[in-house]
């Protein structure tokens, strides 16, 4: 079996007694805007788009990892980009939660870095789906809204936009 598929496996099996003592996906980042999210939305409204593992649910059990897609990081925890195309096989198998009739609106608060493994993984959900970038380059994706979030951050600068998303100060449209 892949990693992929014993976590799987171990989430559909230990959700009520978790031998490993494996965190909720949204526990295991430091930032405080995860928990904010699931304080407003709950943890089944939630996901949470990791270079490790794919687009997974808030409360999906996970393992403590350390992968990213930021060129800053140290060469080991660099995940490759995925290929634009989403019609290519995916080497990673990413896990992508939510389903095509997903229903809600879908925003993304993410880096720049982060946005072809998100539009592979959500290019055929039918729903409204606002992408808030913060780049001098405006992403292009059919299908996808995008609205640019005015800050001088440069680095993280997607908590503050979810922070300002969730007191009010922006509309995702």
């Amino acid at each position: 079996m892949s990693w992929r598929d014993v976590l799987w496996k171990y989430n559909a099996e230990s959700k009520d007694d978790n031998p490993l003592g494996l965190c909720p996906a949204h526990r295991l980042y430091e930032n405080p805007t995860y928990g904010r999210l699931v304080d407003r939305f709950g943890e089944k409204r939630v996901y949470i788009l990791s270079a490790g593992w794919g687009l997974i649910g808030a409360d999906f059990l996970t393992p403590y990892y350390d992968i990213t897609f930021s060129q800053d990081a140290e060469a080991y925890k660099r995940r490759k980009k995925p290929h634009p195309d989403p019609n290519k096989p995916d080497p990673y198998e990413d896990f992508r939660m939510l389903s095509n009739e997903a229903g809600d609106h879908i925003v993304f608060f993410g880096g720049k870095d982060y946005l072809p493994l998100f539009y592979r993984l959500t290019a055929s959900i039918r729903s409204k789906k606002t992408v808030f970038y913060n780049s001098a380059h405006i992403p292009q994706a059919a299908g996808y809204e995008h609205r640019r979030f005015e800050t001088a951050i440069r680095t993280n600068w997607h908590y503050r936009c979810a922070n300002d998303f969730l007191d009010g100060e922006i509309d995702p449209g």
